[in-house]
């Protein structure tokens, strides 16, 4: 099980030096504001308002403390497939941990789960049991946090899902599942098709199926189905986000690597995706974008859908052991679509607090959900 030979991982610290600090501390001292909106709300797109309070606030964040609590897990770096992927790899001192890799949002990175990781590798301090630990990895996919620089093209989430499972491989663990949102989720799900030897289950926070065209689909909908169908039609309506990055993610990726409040901004999913029903904490955002401008990440973070939208795969049925846990801000799994798509849907649950940043919203619930379903996966 601790046979790490094969992979060879690095130790690695986060390290910002003092004059990348005080070059991000110049730029925000120099910030030009665009001209505000008619109505500015975010109705357009990021508000002024919003940004001139969470400008005020970057130029008092403390990296340093950030940094710190960062590296208070062990990092490592490992070269797959030609590519160094960093990972926080923390394993419990409970015996018998069931290996675990959390897989990170748009436009997050690793440090999605910093409020997570204890939770799963000591449940018994959180009022958990001992038989629901996990050892944890937590990469980097390429081209988001400190996987960086990206050496090639062609990452594509089904490319990740192979590195993802040689990193657990070459750790060790013979067996393992998986959580992932958004990005996360989706690779998670590619797991699921890859299908490796002793892999456990991917428990999600969504499921991205949509209607095929078939009438008797919306015959077995739920009302709650229909609120979630609006959801998605909102989203659609602001995600140009998505539209840029797969079509020209190199031209947006030259503001956004010059500008930090324009890579803040940019980052408004934090804040938006649900609406105005956000709960992620200003500090738990500028911790996000922190990272993703010391590691100068956004070209490599935008390019990642353009790889994915080049990409010709055909439509598979994931059959794996499925969890999905909804969040009520958050896109909302449809379950008639979801098992059409995948067939081995074990446990499914709703939270009526919290959104597409569950990990940063409410960890306590994220986590208790994560050692329900391999629980369950362990007796069945």
């Amino acid at each position: 099980m601790n046979n790490t030979a094969a992979l060879a991982p690095r130790p690695f610290t986060v390290s910002v030096t003092d004059a990348e600090v005080a070059d991000l501390q110049d730029r925000l001292t120099r910030t030009r504001l665009p001209q505000p909106a008619p109505a500015d709300d975010w109705t357009t797109g990021t508000p002024n308002d919003y940004l001139r309070e969470a400008l005020a606030a970057w130029r008092a964040f403390d990296w340093r403390a950030a940094e710190a609590r960062i590296n208070a897990f062990p990092h490592f770096v490992a070269e797959i497939d030609g590519q160094d992927i960093h990972f926080i790899h923390v394993r419990s001192a409970h015996e018998g941990a069931t290996p675990l890799l959390l897989a990170h949002t748009y436009p997050g990175s690793s440090v999605d789960y910093l409020d997570v990781i204890d939770r799963l590798v000591d449940p018994v301090a959180y009022g958990g049991r001992t038989e629901d630990a996990f050892d944890v990895v937590v990469p980097d996919a390429p081209g988001y946090g400190f996987s960086q620089p990206v050496t090639a093209s062609g990452w594509t989430m089904a490319r990740v899902a192979r590195a993802y499972d040689a990193l657990m491989r070459g750790l060790g663990y013979e067996s393992y599942g998986v959580h992932g949102s958004d990005n996360g989720a989706m690779v998670a799900r590619e797991i699921g098709l890859l299908a490796p030897e002793g892999f456990l289950g991917l428990h999600v926070l969504q499921l991205f199926s949509f209607p095929s065209g078939d009438p008797s689909e919306f015959e077995r909908l739920e009302p709650a189905d229909y609120a979630g169908l609006e959801h998605m039609q909102w989203f659609q309506s602001v995600g140009g986000y998505n539209t840029m990055n797969a079509s020209r993610p190199q031209t947006v990726a030259v503001g956004l690597s010059d500008s930090p409040i324009g890579l803040l901004a940019y980052s408004e999913l934090f804040n938006s995706f649900g609406n105005g029903t956000s709960l992620v904490p200003l500090e738990k955002i500028l911790l996000e974008v922190s990272v993703n401008w010391f590691a100068n990440a956004a070209a490599g973070m935008s390019r990642s859908y353009f790889e994915n939208a080049q990409a010709q795969a055909e439509p598979q049925v994931n059959r794996a052991p499925t969890g999905v846990a909804v969040f009520k801000d958050d896109f909302q799994t449809i379950r008639v679509f979801a098992e059409r798509d995948n067939d081995n849907i074990v446990h499914w649950s709703r939270f009526d607090e919290g959104g597409h940043f569950a990990a940063l919203e409410r960890p306590d619930l994220l986590a208790g959900d994560v050692r329900a379903f391999f629980a369950g996966i362990r007796t069945r």
